[in-house]
């Protein structure tokens, strides 16, 4: 075992910032309002799974189509880069169309267990050890289940306007991430 407080604190946070789970606070507002009921539960074990199956199992599919975790941890680099810029300036680059229903689909993937979030865990992978990142994502999955539980009054008690000044500060924090993410593993390329 190569439990280390100093991988799992940083693993923790990147995870914390790409999840974003306080900034999806409205959508999950929303999602509410229009299904009239969250599984909390279920969402969170969902998740969960994903995260902790990718983390496994991502890799083998890299290598079945011939890309290494370095030039991944490169692409991933891109994606945080572009997620903290829509974080940061309140615009967005990708648009998804609403879900209908509040299921497992739209709650756990992809708004939990999203493309950014899987491709920080395979660039975790490249950095951390893997029980490291599991006590991060356990972590991570505990404050999203919480927050899933009281998502109503988190929004009566911050108002749009905290939940928007919290999401440009991840922001943030997630393009210092971009940037370390890329810095750390260009160099495996050239």
């Amino acid at each position: 075992m190569n439990l280390s407080i100093s991988e799992i604190t940083p693993a923790t946070m990147i995870l914390f910032a790409v999840i974003d789970i306080i900034g999806s606070v409205p959508i999950i507002v929303d999602l509410r309002a229009k299904a009239g009921h969250i599984q909390s539960e279920k969402a969170a074990l969902v998740a969960s799974v994903i995260m902790i199956a990718f983390l496994f199992i991502g890799e083998s599919i890299l290598k079945l189509i011939g890309i290494d975790v370095n030039s991944f941890a490169v692409a991933g680099s891109f994606i945080l880069f572009f997620l903290a810029l829509e974080m940061i300036l309140g615009i967005t680059l990708y648009k998804d169309d609403a879900p209908e229903t509040a299921s497992i689909v739209p709650l756990a993937f992809p708004l939990i267990a999203g493309a950014g979030t899987l491709t920080s865990i395979l660039s975790l992978r490249a950095e951390y050890h893997v029980e490291n990142i599991i006590v991060a994502i356990i972590a991570n999955i505990i404050f999203v289940y919480i927050i899933l539980k009281s998502s109503k009054k988190i929004e009566k008690v911050m108002g749009k306007s905290g939940l928007a000044v919290i999401r440009k500060i991840f922001g943030v924090i997630l393009l210092a991430i971009a940037v370390k993410l890329f810095t750390t593993n260009i160099s495996g390329l050239l």
